[in-house]
């Protein structure tokens, strides 16, 4: 099985990087503005969860003292980074815990080049991998041909995105969905995605230059006409960095780049501000929706349908355009001591990963369920964690985090 991830082999939900080659060549503007955040021992960026840095009249950023050091206790000068000192993918600085995210804004850094060029971070399972499953499993299910979505996708699918990562490997791209925040209503900025298209898992740490699209590329141009689109063409509703970003302590400690380990605890919360500065509306003011998250979805005989959304990067896609699959769940049981997964025909591959999983609730109003985690080296199928108890924890510890701000 795959966790959609960076292409690899096998495949996660689908995520997506490219490694791509052009990373050397991406011009890195030379007045770089910069954001930070950093965690404390609790996980909050500070005691009231209120940003640390503020704009100067030029509107660059300018970073208190007791933040660049907080950041260089972490392995991070901030004058140094943003000159590509965050290319540097040493083991001792690679921050690893949940308390450990830190994400400086780099102004223009996603051109429309590194946007188009990110690959996905494709972790595929072999089929054979789920041969020793001992929890309820049920049979494959048939493959599902994944549908273009209608453009412009702001007004078909206004919360899905593309969210774009680096990682020691290459460019990286998954996908996203705008998530309601209880915190503030009407106002959320915070984006669900999965845990493999923020962190590396076990064997890794976070990805760096965290940043979510929403309705990428929202006319669903081809990829030649996209060759010479400008920014504003691929981003029509801007660049939001992440400034936090938290996945369950099992994904940290058992996530895996094959074979499903960690995979029933594979998703992430992310807060997102826009690149160029706090502004007046909010993400889901700017989109115009964001989906509620039902973290006590029902058992699989009582789903009659979830639809899947994604930007699928791997071949016979490009990741360029928002796919979806509709189909009835099934069960995937990875470990027999871990939640059963929610398993969908679906043809999307690596990019897909981390979008959104929707199922029409019993008010007939559409929540997430579940996101892209992990499918078959050989495509044809998809599954999502279910959210119970650990993945709402999540959640409200990043609405908390931000609460008073």
């Amino acid at each position: 099985m795959r966790s959609i991830r960076p292409s690899f082999t096998a495949r996660r939900g689908r995520g997506g990087r490219r490694a791509s080659t052009s990373l050397t060549a991406v011009a890195l503007v030379s007045a770089l503005a910069f954001t930070a955040t950093a965690c404390n021992d609790d996980g909050d960026d500070n005691a009231d969860g209120r940003p640390n840095a503020t704009a100067t009249a030029d509107g660059k950023i300018d970073i208190p003292e007791d933040l660049r050091q907080r950041l260089k206790d972490h392995g991070i000068d901030i004058d140094k980074w943003k000159k590509g000192a965050w290319k540097d993918w040493n083991k001792s600085d690679w921050l690893r815990e949940a308390n450990d995210f830190v994400n400086p804004i780099i102004k223009g850094l996603w051109d429309p080049d590194r946007m188009r060029d990110a690959d996905d971070p494709d972790q595929g399972v072999d089929d054979n991998d789920i041969s020793g499953d001992q929890g309820v499993t049920d049979p494959t299910p048939q493959p599902v041909k994944a549908q273009a979505v209608a453009s412009p996708y702001h007004t078909t699918a206004a919360p899905s995105g593309k969210l774009l990562f680096d990682s020691p490997e290459g460019t990286m791209v998954c996908s996203g969905t705008v998530v309601q925040d209880p915190a503030h209503p009407g106002k959320s900025n915070l984006v669900w995605t999965a845990g493999h298209c923020v962190h590396a898992g076990k064997k890794g740490g976070w990805y760096r230059n965290l940043a979510f699209v929403p309705s990428y590329n929202n006319q669903a141009k081809s990829a030649a006409d996209l060759e010479n689109a400008s920014r504003s063409e691929i981003a029509p509703y801007g660049v939001w960095w992440a400034d936090a970003a938290k996945t369950s302590q099992q994904w940290i400690s058992k996530g895996g780049e094959t074979g499903g380990d960690g995979a029933s605890y594979d998703f992430a919360v992310v807060h997102v501000t826009p690149e160029q500065g706090s502004g007046a509306k909010s993400l889901e003011e700017t989109v115009g929706g964001a989906l509620p998250v039902n973290f006590d979805a029902p058992a699989v005989p009582k789903v009659e349908s979830i639809t899947a959304s994604g930007y699928p990067a791997a071949a016979p896609y490009d990741g360029q355009l928002l796919y979806q699959c509709q189909d009835a769940p099934g069960r995937l049981s990875i470990e027999q001591s871990d939640p059963t997964m929610y398993r969908i025909g679906c043809t999307m591959t690596g990019g897909s990963s981390g979008g959104g999983w929707v199922e029409t609730g019993a008010d007939g109003k559409p929540a997430l369920v579940s996101n892209t985690s992990i499918g078959p080296v050989s495509a044809g199928w998809l599954a999502g964690p279910r959210l119970g108890e650990v993945a709402k924890s999540v959640y409200d510890s990043v609405s908390k985090q931000f609460a008073g701000s």
